[in-house]
Parts: C-alpha cells; structure tokens; sequence
C-alpha cells in the first residue's frame, strides 16, 4: 500500500504545483514521472534495506537464485528511477518499466496465495487492482511522453 499512497501524493504534489506556476511541471506526464519515481525509489530500495527478506520469500520456488532475481530486480528499479527523470529516457523506461511490472506480478500472485503478506491489501484481488494503477502510470508517461495521448480534453 505504501508504494501507492507514494506514487499519489507525489504525483498530486507535483500536479499542484504545476498548476500554481511551476512550469516545469506543466506537462502531465512530468508529475506522473516524479510520482513513479518516488515510487520506484522506494520499492528498488526495499531490495536490499527493510523488506529485503520478504522479497526474496515472494519469488515463486520454480525460479532459481531469488536473492539474485530479488537484487537485479532491485538494482532495474533504481535505474527506472533515473530513466525517468531524464527527459530524454523517459518514455523507453516507463515502457521498460511496464514490462517489469508485468514480468514481477508472479510473484506477487505467489505471495498472495501463499499468506505471506497477512494485510487485506496484500490479498490478490487488492495486490491486482494496485498493479493495475502502477501499470496505468507507467503506460501514461509511455504514451503520453510521445505527445500522442492526453488524459484531460483540450
């Protein structure tokens, strides 16, 4: 849950103050990508300090080595973090980013399942529903960052 209540109060913070004058917040994709960056922070941080361990026991027993997939995954989020704070690269990693979020929902699945996350919101249909949002981020500041999509009518 707390990777959500970031990426919302980040993002509505930054949109804010877009709107109050700070032009260089003005497109809506720059808020979404200081949200999902604060995000990522967060979780690519959780790898290897405070959630370190539950991590690794969330990685499906059929995948080899979760201490390394836990770290690569770890260190792909952190990079995401700064792909996406550079222009230029901003819409290849929340492309990126889509594709790892995909690709690490097993493992969430798993947890869910399994009872080893024992919170109403680690349950799967609240874990699928969060995913859901982190996916619809990530695949606004894709496709928004092209100029191509807008959310809000001109």
């Amino acid at each position: 849950m707390a990777p959500l209540v970031i990426l919302v109060v980040v993002t509505a913070g930054l949109w804010v103050a877009g709107r109050a004058g700070v032009r260089a917040l003005r497109p809506w994709t720059v808020p979404l990508r200081g949200g999902l960056a604060a995000m990522f922070t967060a979780t690519g941080l959780a790898h290897f300090i405070g959630l370190r361990q539950e991590l690794i026991a969330m990685v499906p027993p059929a995948l080899p080595a979760p201490e390394l997939l836990v770290t690569v995954t770890g260190v792909l989020e952190l990079i995401g973090v700064a792909g996406l704070l550079w222009t230029p690269t901003a819409r290849w990693t929340a492309g990126a980013l889509t594709v790892l979020l995909v690709v690490m929902f097993p493992a969430n699945v798993y947890a869910a399942l399994n009872g080893l996350s024992p919170g109403v919101v680690d349950e799967l249909w609240p874990r699928t529903a969060i995913q859901v949002v982190f996916l619809a981020a990530t695949i606004g500041v894709f496709l928004g960052a092209r100029g191509t999509f807008s959310p809000v009518r001109r």
